[in-house]
């Protein structure tokens, strides 16, 4: 393995690696060693990062291809999170329909941590989504007293994604409410040179199965999933809509 150093135009530290992979498994090109250059970025300012967001999305059909997707990752494994996931924007969703926008809050693992993110502008074609991004860590005792009493989200000040949200948006805090929102069970695996997140997604009207994957070449990491699912016999298919359009829509998309 080798790295070097640089700097990204936005001032930020830019890591790449020289990742050699090995496929564990004979389905995967016959355990011929492939080369990929990972970039990294650090963000200048680790309290608010707007970026876009570049993942690939598969769908498996049921509990059976997750259990036996997670099953053959579970050598790679890292941790597993359960996230709360809730939304917010006014009763008559100026957000969503005026600006194509969403403003979620995210807690993860029984409210150890907290993440306000503001998601617009997403486009999702062929299994790969891309979507404008700012995410914010906030302190989560505070952050669950706003998902309480949403009004609350007013009283802070120095939050640079709210004050987006009012300025950019045109959104008066005063008046966002609880959309209500879903939970998710994320199983995070790291191979291939890639961070696998393997999602069980709990809806009031059913259960929905993805596999994800960031990249800054979303293509040739689709390629390398979909290998790993043909080769074993998984079936999937391309994530037509985001999580957020399903729980807006109430009801699963038809398995294609």
């Amino acid at each position: 393995m080798a790295s070097s150093r640089g700097d990204d135009s936005t001032g930020g530290t830019v890591k790449v690696v020289i990742v050699e992979v090995r496929y564990p498994y004979k389905s995967l090109s016959h355990n011929i060693p492939r080369l990929y250059s990972l970039s990294q970025i650090t963000h200048r300012n680790p309290s608010a990062s707007k970026i876009i967001e570049v993942e690939v999305k598969l769908r498996l059909p049921d509990s059976n291809a997750h259990q036996k997707l997670s099953d053959l990752l579970s050598p790679y494994h890292t941790k597993t999170h359960l996230q709360q996931n809730l939304f917010f924007d006014t009763p008559s969703l100026t957000l969503a329909n005026a600006h194509r926008a969403a403003l979620r809050l995210r807690f993860y693992d029984f409210d150890s941590e907290a993440i306000l993110s503001l998601k617009s502008k997403p486009v999702i074609s062929v299994g790969i989504s891309r979507i404008e991004e700012e995410d914010e860590p906030l302190d989560p005792s505070l952050t669950r007293a706003c998902a309480a009493e949403p009004w609350r989200f007013s009283t802070i000040d120095k939050s640079k994604t709210l004050k987006r949200v009012k300025e950019e948006f045109g959104v008066n805090l005063m008046e966002v409410v609880s959309l209500g929102g879903f939970r998710n069970v994320r199983a995070v695996h790291k191979c291939y040179g890639l961070k696998l997140e393997l999602d069980e997604t709990q809806f009031d009207f059913g259960v929905n199965y993805e596999i994800e994957c960031e990249s800054d070449d979303p293509d040739e990491a689709k390629l390398m999933l979909e290998e790993l699912l043909n080769q074993n016999g998984i079936r999937f298919s391309y994530s037509q809509v985001l999580k957020f359009a399903i729980f807006r829509s109430g009801k699963l998309p038809e398995f294609k």
